[in-house]
């Protein structure tokens, strides 16, 4: 693998435009938060609607992840993009009309809130699906880490820019500049020039494309521990998140100011993760960064329990931002390149899902356990349990497999057969006859795991190995696919050339290629 620099992937210039108009939408979409919740701040009962304000904003994030992904894998992801954008404009637009003639109310603010968080919804699967097809496989780590800074740059900067907005030119001129990033986002995505795609296939229809991304990451061992890890650090590391303004209230007498300093903090570390990653990539296995990741930000948790000097608590702040920084493009890179284009976009989706849903359910935890204990307990047990989840790692260990070829191999034959089904049709039973001999039946059963994986993975709902009683040297895998177009979507691009190379290796343990049959649903007249 060619070793790339940190910088590397700004310098292509089409993902160094998007990238940029991403961070202007990110910047937008913090200082929109800001400029939304001092509108509520003078209203009765303002504690309620200033959360409420946070709630609507991550709600479609874990309403909608899912659906945006199978939008963004079933069609065009820049034009889907580029009308989400154009939509967004026209929302924000009319929320900055309707809050300058002074007819914005709070429930109708949540309403245009909720919107514009859809939009967000949409966005991020379809934005981090396209990142694989814009800059080369060796510079994907950095790719993902970049979209680490660009977040935390944007956490950083938004909050503070809405603030100095919204204090001299009031929320409206927040909200314009909102409607005006999305309208940059949609620039930059009408200026680039996307090369044409060649269909593989049937399009698929919404509900099977939903159900295809889940079986996808059912049956993928090495996407479900890397969700694990990422709950398992998340869900304690949400703590400092969710409980750092009442830190700066409260523990540390700062004031806003002082929460601003603790958040350039956070910031700050991040991007120094950023710079650390190709280094700490190339020097650390994946185990050893969840371990030492896990270990600072757990001691940083620690220290906020234990410490009230603000020069400290700002300093382990900063590692505590590299660490995260660290582990999440971590994981996020071990996804880009473990995932094949076809359900890229769906499985991120289950991967925000499952870190958004982590950290609003943290949130949720902490604040529950400060109000019940105190500021410095909830830190204490959110340390313990990072520390406890760094113990876990023996046993969960995340193998990313990165060298594996997850590129589209179409390597089965076309089926020919006397009776055409539709494409409609199903369930289709698939059987293939292996004939093995003695010697190998043990290596062929432990090998046809991994081909059972495969076909899950790609369209099966059932699947099974059997052995002929009559002549124990026949061995017959058998599956069940739901309809005649999803077993076609098998042939035609949803294998890879890992599934290529497992199934190479149970028919060299046969004598020969297994004898395929496709069985059809009869239809009585």
């Amino acid at each position: 693998m060619i070793e790339t620099g940190a910088w590397t992937p700004l310098r292509i210039p089409v993902f160094r435009m998007l990238w940029l108009a991403v961070l202007a939408g990110n910047v937008g979409t913090w200082m929109q938060t800001v400029g939304a919740q001092w509108l509520v701040v003078g209203e009765p009962g303002a504690a309620t609607w200033v959360s409420l304000v946070q709630t609507v904003t991550m709600l479609p994030v874990l309403l909608f992840a899912l659906p945006s992904g199978a939008l963004a894998d079933t069609l065009d992801r820049r034009r889907l993009l580029l009308g989400v954008q154009m939509t967004l404009f026209c929302v924000a637009t009319a929320l900055t009309l309707l809050t300058l003639l002074d007819h914005m109310r709070p429930p109708l603010l949540l309403v245009f809130t909720f919107l514009l968080g859809c939009g967000q919804a949409l966005t991020l699967p379809s934005w981090q699906a396209l990142i694989p097809e814009i800059v080369p496989h060796d510079a994907l780590p950095a790719a993902s880490a970049l979209g680490a800074v660009n977040t935390n740059l944007a956490r950083s900067l938004g909050p503070a820019i809405g603030g100095l907005l919204v204090a001299h030119l009031g929320s409206a001129a927040v909200f314009a500049l909102n409607a005006l990033s999305f309208a940059v986002f949609a620039l930059a995505l009408a200026l680039w020039r996307r090369p044409p795609r060649t269909p593989t296939g049937s399009p698929e229809h919404f509900g099977s494309a939903l159900r295809a991304g889940g079986r996808y990451v059912r049956y993928s061992p090495e996407i479900r521990m890397i969700l694990a890890r990422v709950l398992l650090f998340v869900l304690p590391g949400s703590a400092v998140w969710g409980l750092l303004p009442l830190v700066a209230r409260d523990r540390l007498g700062m004031g806003a100011s002082g929460y601003g300093v603790l958040l350039a903090a956070l910031g700050a570390g991040a991007i120094a993760g950023a710079l650390l990653m190709p280094r700490a990539r190339a020097l650390l296995s994946t185990d050893r960064m969840i371990v030492g990741t896990g270990l600072v930000y757990g001691a940083a948790l620690a220290v906020v329990a234990l410490v009230t000097d603000p020069f400290v608590v700002t300093a382990v702040l900063a590692a505590a931002g590299l660490a995260w920084m660290m582990l999440v493009s971590r994981m996020n890179v071990a996804m880009q390149l473990l995932l094949p284009n076809w359900v890229r976009a769906r499985a991120l989706a289950i991967y925000q899902l499952v870190f958004a849903g982590g950290q609003a359910a943290g949130a949720l935890l902490w604040g529950q356990a400060a109000s019940a204990f105190g500021l410095a307990e909830a830190f204490g047990a959110a340390s313990v349990m990072m520390l406890a989840g760094v113990l876990t790692v023996r046993v969960m260990p995340v193998h990313t497999s990165e060298e594996e070829d997850r590129t589209p191999a179409v390597f089965w034959a076309e089926p020919h057969l006397m009776l055409q089904p539709h494409l409609d049709d199903g369930p289709i039973l698939i059987s293939a006859s292996y004939r093995v001999p003695d010697a190998n039946t043990a290596e062929f059963a432990t090998v046809m795991e991994e081909v059972r994986w495969s076909r899950q993975r790609t369209g099966a709902t059932q699947w099974g190995l059997f052995r002929d009683g009559e002549d124990p040297a026949v061995f017959v895998e058998v599956y069940l696919v739901p309809t005649w177009a999803e077993h076609l979507r098998q042939h035609r691009g949803r294998l890879t050339g890992q599934d290529e190379q497992v199934e190479e290796r149970a028919v060299a343990l046969a004598d020969g290629p297994p004898e395929i049959t496709h069985l059809l649903p009869h239809k009585t007249n």
